[in-house]
C-alpha cells in the first residue's frame, strides 16, 4: 500500500475511536515520549493516519504531542494511508497496532474481531489483521454468530408474516432467496413451536369464543388514535371463526393498526395498508389508496380473511382527509359503487373458502336532513356472494349527545346505534 509523508496541523488530526481499536491508554507512557518527542520525531516514528486524517496507529505518541505542545496547534508529520473506508481503516489500524509498539490486549482485539466480521470480513482476513490464529477468531465470533442468526431469522420471520416477498426478505438480509425459501418452509413446521405460543395461536388462552351474532363493546380499542378504530375483538373473533395460525389476514382499512396487533398475537400472517397510513405504524403500514385497485399480495391463495373497515359515509367526512378520493368524502352513489367493487375485486381473486368481512354502520344523523341510509342492504345488492353470517356490533347508547337526544324527541325519531358486520364466504 502506497503511503504519504505529509505535514499537517496537529488538530487535523481526528481520533475516532470506532475505528480505532485499543480500548486505553498508558498515562505514564505518554508523559515518557512528551519528554523525548524530540528524539521520537528524528527516529522518524510518525503516527499514521488515513486519507480523512483519522488516527491509524500511534496514539500515545499522538497525546504526547499534545501534552508537549500545551494547546499550540503545531505542524507534525504523518505517515498518511490510502484508505477512507470504516471497515479498511478499522482493518488496517488493527494491523498496524498488531505489528509494533504497545500490543492490543486480547479483549481489544476480540472487540475488533466482532466489528470486522459485521463489516463481512472473512475468519481468514480477521486472523491475519490480528496476527492471532483462525481458531481464536472463531471461538471470539462464535456468540456473536449465533447472536446475528438469531437476529436476522427474527427478522426473516417479521417480515414473512407481514407478508413480504421472498425477494424483498432477501434483499433485506443480504441473502439468496433460495436460502428464504428454505427458511420460511422451516417456518410453517415449526411455528408456533411452544405451548404458550401455541395456546395463543390456536385461542386456547386470553379469548371467549362468540356464541352468538350480536358482539357488543362498549369502547374502542385503546392504542394509537384513528378515526376508525373498531375493537379489535371482532377480529380476533374472525380470526377464530375463519382462520389458523399462518394464514393471511388482508385489512386495507387498517387505520390504528390493531388487525395487526391481533394478528401478530393469534400468529396470523397480515398484510395491512392504508391510504393515509398514521406516522407511528407507517413502518407497518403500507401506503395504498384502495380505489386505486387490490393492494399488490404476493399470493392470493394464502388469504383466509380479507376485514374491511372502510371510512363510513358522511359519519366520517374529511376526518381522515378533504381528498374527494376518501370513501367519506364521495357522494354516496359513488360511496356504494366504490366499495361494492372493492369486494367483488377481492371475490375474483380469493380461493374458494376463504371470507371477506364487512363492518358498517348505517348513516343517519350526518346525513342531509338526517336521512336514515342503510348500507349494508345497498351492499348486499351489489354483492352476488353467499352470506355466511350477518353480525350485529351495537354502539353503547353514551354516544349520542344530548342535543341528538333531544332531536329525537322532537322529531318522534329512533336514533341509530346498530353496526353490522356481514361476513361473505367464497364458493
Amino acid at each position: 500500500m502506497q503511503t504519504e509523508l505529509k505535514t499537517v496541523k496537529l488538530s487535523e488530526v481526528v481520533f475516532d475511536e470506532v475505528i480505532y481499536p485499543r480500548s486505553g491508554h498508558d498515562p505514564v507512557l505518554v508523559q515518557r515520549y512528551a519528554e523525548h518527542i524530540d528524539e521520537i520525531v528524528a527516529a522518524r516514528k510518525f503516527i499514521s493516519v488515513s486519507a480523512d486524517m483519522k488516527l491509524l496507529d500511534g496514539k500515545h505518541r499522538w497525546l504526547a504531542y499534545r501534552k508537549r505542545f500545551d494547546g499550540e496547534d503545531r505542524e507534525i508529520t504523518v505517515l498518511v494511508y490510502p484508505v477512507t473506508a470504516p471497515h479498511d481503516q478499522l482493518a488496517l489500524a488493527a494491523k498496524l497496532n498488531s505489528d509494533h509498539g504497545w500490543q492490543l490486549t486480547d479483549s481489544d482485539k476480540e472487540g475488533v474481531a466482532k466489528s470486522l466480521y459485521a463489516y463481512g470480513m472473512s475468519y481468514d482476513a480477521i486472523a491475519m489483521h490480528l496476527s492471532v490464529g483462525k481458531a481464536k477468531v472463531s471461538s471470539w465470533l462464535a456468540r456473536t454468530v449465533k447472536d446475528q442468526k438469531e437476529k436476522r431469522e427474527k427478522k426473516i420471520f417479521s417480515m414473512w408474516m407481514a407478508c413480504h416477498t421472498q425477494g424483498e426478505i432477501a434483499q433485506a438480509v443480504d441473502m439468496s432467496q433460495p436460502a428464504i425459501t428454505n427458511i420460511t418452509q422451516d417456518f410453517i413446521k415449526t411455528v408456533p413451536e411452544n405451548q404458550t405460543d401455541k395456546s395463543l395461536a390456536d385461542h386456547a388462552t386470553d379469548f371467549d369464543p362468540p356464541l352468538y351474532n350480536v358482539w357488543k363493546r362498549q369502547e374502542k380499542t385503546p392504542g394509537s388514535s384513528h378515526p376508525g378504530n373498531t375493537d379489535a375483538s371482532f377480529v380476533d373473533n374472525l380470526l377464530y371463526l375463519y382462520t389458523k395460525p399462518l394464514d393471511v389476514v388482508v385489512d386495507p382499512f387498517a387505520g390504528g393498526g390493531s388487525t395487526i396487533d391481533i394478528c401478530k398475537k393469534r400468529f396470523r400472517r397480515c398484510w395491512a395498508s392504508d391510504r393515509k397510513p398514521i406516522p407511528e405504524r407507517e413502518h407497518q403500514i403500507r401506503l395504498h389508496d384502495m380505489t386505486t385497485g387490490l393492494p399488490p399480495l404476493p399470493r392470493w391463495q394464502d388469504v383466509a380473511l380479507v376485514y374491511l373497515d372502510p371510512p363510513y359515509w358522511k359519519q366520517a367526512e374529511e376526518r381522515y382527509s378533504k381528498a374527494p378520493e376518501d370513501f367519506a368524502n364521495m357522494p354516496l352513489d359513488q360511496f356504494t359503487t366504490e366499495l361494492a367493487k372493492v369486494i367483488n375485486s377481492f371475490a375474483k381473486k380469493l380461493r374458494s373458502g376463504a371470507v371477506i368481512a364487512l363492518v358498517l354502520q348505517p348513516t343517519q344523523w350526518n346525513a342531509p336532513e338526517r336521512q336514515y341510509t342503510d348500507h349494508v342492504v345497498d351492499m348486499l345488492k351489489a354483492v352476488k356472494l353467499p352470506v355466511d353470517m350477518r353480525i350485529q356490533c351495537p354502539y353503547e347508547s353514551q354516544q349520542c349527545t344530548a342535543q341528538m337526544v333531544n332531536w329525537a324527541k322532537e322529531n318522534r325519531k329512533i336514533l341509530v346505534l346498530s353496526r353490522e358486520l356481514v361476513v361473505w364466504r367464497i364458493p
